[in-house]
């Protein structure tokens, strides 16, 4: 069972027992979970009496990327989670070494391709971050404080239980919390919320690359769900990682979440709005502004490239719609680099009719306008990932292997 308020050791009680149990999330290359969970104690624990298999951990099994299937379209149904490492610290924070700091909190960190702990969830045509995580914990062995002459268990904290306990505080959503999350409206009053994230010791005096991240259909702005496009797919997070970019530079990253209304020229206009209103706000480095999209958004970047030809300095497409012979002839006018990715087995948008043709598109553009076949490549390349490269099985976003793939964010941010 769940603890109730009531029980002991209840969080905001008096004495020993769980404090708090706090999911900690990470942007993963399929979207926002729950990847450890902080649980508070009353005082200073005894790291010496923690093992994985001291605590359960269990989660919901819902995820919005699969097909119907009846386990996971209910979030309430849930199953136990893989540990991979237990130690104490003194916040609620995750430690690169795993090894325990003095602190009344242990840290339990999960495995981040276990099935469970999606936080995002589908709202309609849309998808949301879920309120209610379904995270539990069972503290199946003894935890005690640290002894206070430095040798035995030390005084118990809380004793070993079958009691489940659930979440007592707001997740702490690592690089997603960071994000400002504001609100433009444009000069013909439509609304677009839209997130932004300036590098660490960020200094007006320099100037930073930007990029712009254009998300899926269903990241729109629906009237409940903001910042979800922040938190559904890795494109937003990345830039902000080594680990996703190969690279120390240091960049802005601006992602609005124009609302699904009108035609993708209309909302493509609105963005342009917000994106040069930005550009007055903070040091851009203006010969190095990129956008980088999921799906839908490439409707978005395929209608500004051509009607703001060189706004962009680079554009990274993944999983997107086809650009029209038009939108082809224009991009190669402007000499705009794209580099373009999709999944040969994507069941929303066929890999012939929309990335595959996009770039054919694109490279014969360039050269009927005589470029070589050396040039074209240069100027749009393409990347089809097999099913082999999803290691969940949604074959529509490809922005998952294209992130994992350092080498193609460096060409974005080399343009």
């Amino acid at each position: 069972m769940i603890a109730p308020s009531g029980a002991a050791g209840a969080p905001g009680e008096g004495g020993d027992g769980i404090r708090n149990v706090i999911p900690i999330t990470e942007v993963l290359a399929f979207g926002q979970k729950v990847t450890a969970v902080a649980v508070e104690y009353s005082s200073t624990v005894n790291p010496r009496d923690l093992s994985r298999d001291t605590f359960t951990v269990s989660d919901s099994l819902y995820n919005f990327r699969f097909n119907p299937v009846s386990d996971l379209t209910d979030p309430t149904k849930r199953a136990n989670r893989t540990i991979t490492a237990v130690y104490t610290n003194d916040a609620p924070a995750l430690e690169a070494d795993k090894k325990s700091d003095p602190g009344k909190y242990v840290i339990i960190e999960l495995d981040p391709k276990d099935p469970g702990g999606n936080t995002v969830m589908a709202d309609g045509r849309h998808v949301k971050v879920i309120a209610d995580l379904q995270t539990r914990v069972v503290q199946e062995k003894a935890v005690h404080a640290q002894p206070g002459n430095g040798q035995g268990h030390g005084p118990t904290l809380a004793p070993g239980s079958t009691e489940e306990r659930g979440v007592t505080q707001p997740a702490i959503n690592l690089l997603a919390d960071d994000f400002v999350y504001k609100r433009y409206t444009s000069t013909n009053g439509t609304l677009l919320p839209y997130a932004y994230h300036l590098p660490d010791g960020y200094d007006p005096a320099k100037k930073y690359p930007l990029v712009v991240i254009l998300p899926g259909h269903g990241m729109g702005y629906n009237g409940s769900n903001e910042g979800v496009q922040v938190a559904a797919d890795i494109p937003a997070t990345a830039w902000q990682q080594e680990k996703w970019t190969g690279t120390k530079e240091r960049v802005i990253v601006l992602a609005p979440q124009n609302q699904r209304i009108g035609t993708p020229d209309a909302q493509a206009a609105v963005m342009i709005e917000l994106l040069n209103k930005f550009i007055s706000e903070f040091s851009v480095d203006q010969d190095r502004i990129y956008n980088s999209t999921v799906s839908y958004g490439s409707t978005l970047a395929w209608s500004a490239l051509t009607s703001h030809p060189g706004l962009f300095d680079g554009s990274l497409i993944t999983g997107g719609f086809g650009a029209s012979e038009a939108q082809a002839a224009t991009i190669a006018n402007s000499g705009s680099p794209v580099w373009i990715t999709h999944g040969t087995g994507d069941h929303l948008l066929n890999v012939i009719t929309t990335g595959q043709a996009s770039y054919n598109r694109i490279w014969n553009a360039y050269i009927a306008l005589g470029k070589t076949p050396a040039q074209s490549n240069a100027l749009v390349k393409y990347t089809e990932y097999a099913d082999s490269a999803f290691y969940e099985p949604d074959r529509h976003l490809a922005a998952a292997p294209t992130y994992e793939d350092k080498t193609i964010l460096r060409w974005l941010l080399s343009q």
